[in-house]
């Protein structure tokens, strides 16, 4: 942000748990598949699936019918994925947008310089895999950090959307990134982070940090650093500021 305060009031936010609500919806969805007539909500669903197959009768109708059933919504949206497939959107950074704005200034120069510093020292660039997880599908801002880091020298990886932590922590090993920055804007981030973390430590990964930035509660900083996330980012933090911290978090693995 351009114009910034000192003055920073605290807000009173709404504090839920997330892992009570998660075990209490799956607490309900299995008491509706105990009570449920089986055979019929099965027969059901592959009415759904053959007709998605066929694409012969109406599809909502079928769907209602499921659903009275007894059928869940993920067993539903199953039914049809096994014939249609599941939609992959494509992920690319904008390359030379942030750089054409910033390019003469000298905070950009030092941090292209700093990058550039870091291919001769180490023969590669600094590696970042920029991602969402789970169902926060808010991703202007990682698309903002991603493109801003490539064009800051950053070799940027950017992940698919709703991506489970251990998918995320898979794809940071394959692509042997120095960096997991994590962009949170539906407040998973007290559950989803921590199982990244330790997905992390089950595998004894050790030369890779992880950083966070979103909308985080000042109150949950202590929470993320305790699980092991070595920096928080927030609106107040500039993109130079934040370049700069993590080559510095970088160098320090």
């Amino acid at each position: 942000n351009k114009y910034t305060t000192d003055d920073q009031p605290e807000i009173d936010i709404l504090d839920i748990d997330n892992d009570s609500v998660r075990a209490s919806q799956i607490e309900k969805i299995e008491n509706v598949k105990l009570k449920r007539d089986q055979k019929k909500c099965k027969a059901a669903l592959e009415k759904l699936h053959n007709a998605a197959s066929s694409d012969s009768k109406n599809l909502l109708e079928l769907a209602i019918d499921a659903a009275r059933s007894r059928a869940t919504v993920g067993e539903i949206s199953s039914a049809l994925e096994q014939s249609w497939g599941r939609f992959k959107a494509s992920t690319s950074t904008n390359i030379g947008v942030f750089g054409s704005i910033y390019k003469k200034e000298s905070r950009f120069l030092d941090i292209t310089n700093q990058v550039e510093s870091f291919l001769s020292e180490n023969g590669r660039r600094p590696r970042i895999l920029v991602c969402k997880l789970g169902q926060d599908g808010h991703d202007r801002g990682a698309k903002v950090i991603s493109s801003a880091f490539a064009d800051f020298g950053f070799d940027v990886d950017i992940a698919p959307m709703f991506q489970a932590p251990k998918e995320v922590v898979k794809q940071a090993i394959e692509n042997d990134v120095h960096v997991i920055g994590i962009s949170t804007q539906a407040a998973g981030h007290k559950t989803l982070i921590p199982d990244l973390m330790k997905c992390l430590n089950d595998l004894n990964v050790t030369n890779m940090i992880v950083v966070c930035g979103g909308n985080i509660p000042q109150k949950d900083h202590a929470h993320l650093h305790k699980a092991g996330v070595a920096a928080i980012f927030g609106p107040q933090n500039s993109i130079h500021d934040v370049a700069s911290r993590v080559l510095k978090l970088i160098h320090r693995v």
